[in-house]
């Protein structure tokens, strides 16, 4: 039995609660009287409460996000008609910004508002002794990291061994882009370099080979992102893998150095790019410089074996259609390993919708948020490119098709119009965007590339079936074989023998 319950949905079961731990790290001396428990979003709320309420709780903290955010107003709903005396306490990004137009947090007992890691503590103390706050909603004072104690101790075995172990060090980011809720964390702080590193080589010891740094700004300061690569390497290990948000146009040379030193697959680096149109960028208060950009992007794919992950968004204001389809070309012609085109989203307390009325940015009330229409873009056209993103993470950027893919847009003028041209022939053939079974879209990919770009079958044949031994697996599907001997033994030996996560294993060449 615990009297504090902190609980929350993930987006799926590999993703630990990260700020559920620091929660329960910086209890102080409450830690005892309190327990973890996670659910995810597959899961039905009512089950969850089951759970919760087994523990007989005083206290309930619930995390909410934007991926949770249906899910958590049922759960909180049904666990304030059941137990009406259990004090509900939420927080999190979602609720954090717009408190007066949420039901949730209208439902709640109390709502957190910012970072919460003390101020949860000081409200359970408070709440256990029955000194009520008088007001329900608490804006956190922003903690200093060298206050907070370090949650990784609250990793267990089970964690470690299926899940993303995400770590900090550093919370924050310097800069304004509008549709960020990181441009309303002011100042960039850091965990003590010192603190740090040891936290990191106590994951080390205990079997902890995959890291994923939740830092908005990993390559901001100098020193630090210097130090944390040197550290990894000396103690690098075959099956090491470090994940990475980095700014796209600082990339010193001491930081290259450090960079180049690590075999392929060991550190990925999610490149925020969002726009290369400077108007736009001007327009939502992005600073970058674009020359410098692409310079660090050639770097890191003709010097290093860092698998690059690229981001550009559809849908920001003022941005039409041919500005961004003049991006996607630019960032193809880059070769990151995967583009992500996201979908652009108006959270909650961005300053983003300033320019709703100028841009005609419409949005859906619903979680995550994304725009459905805007000036530039008509819904139908937003429609389709929503459909080009799903498709084009499923072949060009899940690894399954690295040498099949480019096929698509080989010897052709522009490489979205050739992929845009496919998403259409995908969509009118499955008519549906999830739940493709990689053999059947093997084999759509392979009829569009023979029959409507007219490729010769046997080389297209022998280029898939290299793709699919990449994925290490034994032995090649049906359309294949009449194109195609038998694999000879030991063909899985194509993918990558390291511990990689897969999808990064697979881009790297062999």
């Amino acid at each position: 039995m615990s009297d504090i319950v902190l609980t929350t949905l993930n987006a799926r079961y590999a993703h630990a609660a990260f700020g559920l731990r620091y929660l329960l790290a910086n209890l102080g001396p409450l830690r005892e009287r309190a327990c973890i428990i996670e659910f995810d979003i597959t899961q039905r709320p009512v089950d969850a409460l089951e759970v919760i309420l087994a523990q007989s709780p005083k206290i309930v903290g619930v995390g909410v996000y934007i991926w949770n955010a249906e899910q958590s107003l049922r759960l909180v709903a049904d666990l304030k008609r059941v137990r009406p005396e259990v004090l509900v306490v939420i927080g999190g990004p979602e609720v954090s910004h717009e408190t007066d137009q949420q039901d949730i947090c209208r439902i709640a007992d109390y709502v957190i508002t910012g970072e919460a890691d003390l101020a949860f503590a000081e409200l359970c103390e408070k709440l256990l002794s029955s000194r009520r706050p008088l007001t329900s909603i608490i804006p956190a004072e922003l903690p200093q990291m060298d206050r907070l104690l370090p949650p990784y101790d609250l990793y267990d075995a089970q964690d470690i061994a299926h899940r993303v172990i995400y770590v900090e060090a550093s919370r924050g980011c310097p800069f304004r882009c509008e549709f960020c809720l990181s441009s309303l964390d002011v100042p960039v702080r850091n965990v003590p370099l010192e603190t740090f590193l040891r936290e990191m080589q106590k994951l080390l010891d205990r079997g902890v080979r995959q890291f994923k740094f939740v830092d908005r700004t990993f390559n901001l300061n100098l020193n630090v992102g210097r130090s944390i690569l040197q550290f990894f390497y000396e103690r690098y290990e075959p099956d090491l893998f470090l994940h990475f948000e980095m700014i796209p146009d600082r990339l010193p040379e001491a930081l290259r150095e450090w960079i180049a030193k690590f075999p392929p697959g060991a550190l990925q680096f999610e490149v925020g790019i969002q726009t290369f149109n400077e108007e736009i960028a001007t327009r939502i208060s992005r600073r970058q410089d674009n020359a410098k950009l692409a310079d660090n992007l050639r770097f890191l794919r003709e010097h290093t074996g860092v698998h690059v992950h690229a981001d550009l968004i559809v849908g920001l204001p003022g941005e039409s259609l041919e500005s961004f389809v003049a991006g996607f070309d630019r960032l193809v012609a880059l070769a990151p390993q995967e583009i992500q085109v996201g979908i652009l989203k108006r959270l909650r307390g961005t300053p983003i919708v300033r320019h709703d009325a100028e841009w005609g940015m419409i949005y859906s009330p619903h979680p995550p948020y994304e725009i459905l229409q805007n000036k530039q873009l008509d819904f139908a056209t937003m429609q389709q490119l929503r459909r080009l993103s799903r498709y084009w993470d499923l072949v060009a950027n899940s690894g399954n098709f690295v040498e099949t893919a480019p096929m698509i847009w080989s010897e052709r003028r522009s490489p979205f119009q050739s992929f845009f041209e496919f998403s259409e022939w995908l969509f009118a053939r499955v008519g549906r965007q999830h739940g493709i079974a990689l053999s059947r879209l093997a084999e759509l990919l392979f009829q569009y590339l023979t029959t409507e770009r007219k490729l010769d079958a046997p080389i297209m044949a022998q280029t898939m079936g290299r793709d699919y031994q990449r994925g290490n697996r034994p032995d090649f599907p049906d359309f294949l074989r009449p194109y195609l001997p038998a694999p000879e033994p030991g063909a899985r030996s194509r993918i990558v023998s390291r511990s990689l996560p897969r999808r990064q294993a697979r881009h790297i060449q062999q």
